[in-house]
């Protein structure tokens, strides 16, 4: 059983900067393709950002791309997501997730899920 534990979300100002890390555990992260999804206040859960095994391939939802950097280390188990230019729109629950299958934006295709972190952007 995969287990994931996300942590780093805060409460920044817009403009800054925050760092996610995703712990992987139960099983080796380099097995798995990994996600990053978001849940703001009434809104359906979202793709953020997917990161190959190796981690030499990366997607990026388009209004993330130039400021959000997914990387991974396979040594370590865990998972990045870097958030720079943060806008208040960037408000959310992040979620990092676990996928056997191939890098997608489907949530469905992810079958292992992390608590989230809040991630709040204030104006």
């Amino acid at each position: 059983q995969v287990q994931l534990v996300e942590s780093g979300g805060g409460l920044v100002q817009t403009g800054g900067s925050l760092r996610l890390s995703c712990a992987v555990s139960g099983h080796t992260g380099s097995n798995y393709v990994m996600g990053w999804f978001r849940q703001a206040p009434g809104k359906e859960r979202e793709f953020v950002a997917a990161i190959s095994r190796s981690g030499g391939l990366t997607d990026y939802l388009d209004s993330v791309k130039g400021r959000f950097t997914a990387s991974r280390d396979n040594g370590k188990n865990a998972i990045y997501l870097q958030m720079s230019i943060l806008k208040p729109e960037d408000t959310a629950v992040y979620y990092c997730a676990a996928s056997s299958g191939y890098l997608s934006r489907r949530s469905d295709q992810y079958a292992y899920w992390g608590q989230g972190t809040q991630v709040t952007v204030s104006s």
